[in-house]
């Protein structure tokens, strides 16, 4: 299991059920809902004009490392959460055990 940092840039919108990280006026969003003992992660928006810049990816790690601390599970329906977690195993013992099952975790 990774260590990774909260990401001080990213902020938990508890109201809007999304994580939130505005790079140059535009702002990226992961969404949720909560879900009894986790997170169902359901879609990663990025702007394109920060596309490519791995902005997502910086959200999961923060987002990744929220769920660990807040001692939750995360259910990722969303597909880019689903790819990340494939790509980085090391958080597969926060991944809910039946989407752990169903990513090959």
């Amino acid at each position: 299991m990774t260590d990774a940092a909260p990401d001080p840039d990213v902020r938990d919108n508890t109201e809007a059920r999304r994580y939130e990280l505005t790079v140059e006026d535009q702002t990226a969003v992961v969404i949720y809902n909560p879900v009894a003992g986790g997170l169902l992660i359901t879609e990663t928006i990025v702007p394109i004009p920060l596309e490519g810049r791995g902005i997502a990816s910086r959200m999961a790690r923060h987002v990744l490392a929220d769920i660990k601390a807040r001692g939750l599970v995360v259910l990722p329906t969303c597909p880019f959460f689903s790819g990340y977690l494939q790509k980085h195993p090391e958080w597969a013992d926060i991944v809910h055990p039946s989407y752990r099952t169903a990513l090959g975790l």
